[in-house]
């Protein structure tokens, strides 16, 4: 059975030791430089998101540590072992899932899962075991025999999942774990999430373009933006760096080339971001305030309100505060990666 490291790295004042720990990570190809001196640390049990557009970097993150393409500068240390050094006791310690779905969808929800068991090495007398425990884990015991492909789209993520827990890692990558499913899925999906992490002691990295899924599932979030790290903490502490506790979102029913700046002038704005004609977001230190200026200065310039909403600071403003863009602008690509073989592989 394979022993941890002892030369794991303390963590700062004699607490356990991060689950991952990423120290100035960069990635080049030729000259360029897709990930730049990234660090971070994820502290184990922890659900921690990658946060940001198609070409942030993320992907090409998660690929490194998950052993899938090399570190240029930098390293990654899974659970104590070093991802250039030992690629091997890295991979016995975590799951990967990728966004398209991998599974056979001729073979049997069972079928699947005894093939990756067998891919990890999973001793013969656990496999039947580990296989019921990962089925009853998220709901589909009663399935185990039937085709994978008669399965729903929300079934199979939920069989892509069991099969990355089939070999009882410790912590668990899921490249954006929600997409295509439908709302009733997706919540589905991040209350499974929630109960495998207490329940099998997960820690578990996900990457997301879904803001909501962002504030509710992850403990931390990380927003990456052009190979960099941009912000890190908890979506409270993300929410509460922008300046303004609320946004007012209006719409005029004319556009006028002084509203931005008249809008700046209002009581508590610190920010007024223009979306499209005639719409605005204004961030404001007090929305109540604001609101009524708002209201009274388009009475006075004779225009109509067309819509007109207040709400508290959210993850959105958090990423175009620190992006200048909108995420949901972002066209999100999939990213497969999967696993490579294992040597050995047992009958």
């Amino acid at each position: 059975m394979m022993k941890r490291r002892h030369t794991e790295p303390a963590a700062p004042g004699g607490m356990q030791a991060p689950a991952i720990e990423v120290e100035n990570i960069v990635k080049r190809y030729g000259d360029f430089e897709a990930v730049k001196g990234i660090s971070f640390r994820v502290a184990d049990g922890e659900i921690f998101g990658l946060l940001g557009p198609n070409g942030a970097g993320k992907s090409t993150l998660i690929r490194m540590m998950t052993t899938l393409i090399p570190v240029t500068a930098g390293r990654a240390l899974i659970a104590g072992y070093d991802v250039a050094k030992e690629p091997d006791a890295v991979r016995r310690m975590i799951g990967v899932i990728p966004q398209a779905l991998t599974s056979d969808p001729d073979l049997t929800v069972e079928e699947n899962l005894l093939i990756y068991a067998k891919l990890y090495s999973v001793p013969r007398g656990r496999r039947e075991k580990n296989i019921a425990e990962v089925l009853e884990a998220v709901d589909l015991s009663k399935w185990r025999g039937a085709q994978t492909k008669t399965l729903s789209g929300g079934m199979r993520r939920r069989l892509e999942i069991a099969r990355g827990l089939v070999h009882d890692p410790r912590i668990f990558f899921l490249d954006e774990p929600t997409t295509g499913l439908d709302p009733v899925s997706r919540i589905a999906v991040w209350e499974m999430l929630n109960n495998l992490k207490e329940t099998r002691k997960l820690t578990i990295l996900i990457t997301t373009h879904y803001m909501e899924e962002a504030d509710k599932l992850c403990d931390r979030i990380a927003i990456v933006d052009h190979g960099n790290l941009v912000a890190l903490g908890t979506p409270t502490e993300l929410k509460n760096s922008v300046a303004g506790a609320n946004v007012v979102e209006v719409h005029f029913d004319r556009e006028s080339p002084e509203w931005k700046e008249r809008l700046e002038r209002l009581t508590g704005v610190t920010s007024v971001q223009p979306e499209s004609a005639g719409f605005y977001r204004v961030l404001s230190t007090s929305g109540s305030k604001t609101t009524l200026e708002l209201v009274q200065m388009a009475a006075e310039q004779g225009v109509t309100l067309s819509s007109l909403s207040v709400q508290n600071t959210t993850l959105d403003d958090v990423f175009v505060h620190y992006t200048g863009r909108q995420l949901r602008d972002e066209q999100v690509k999939p990213v497969s990666f999967i696993m490579p073989p294992r040597p050995g592989m047992q009958p």
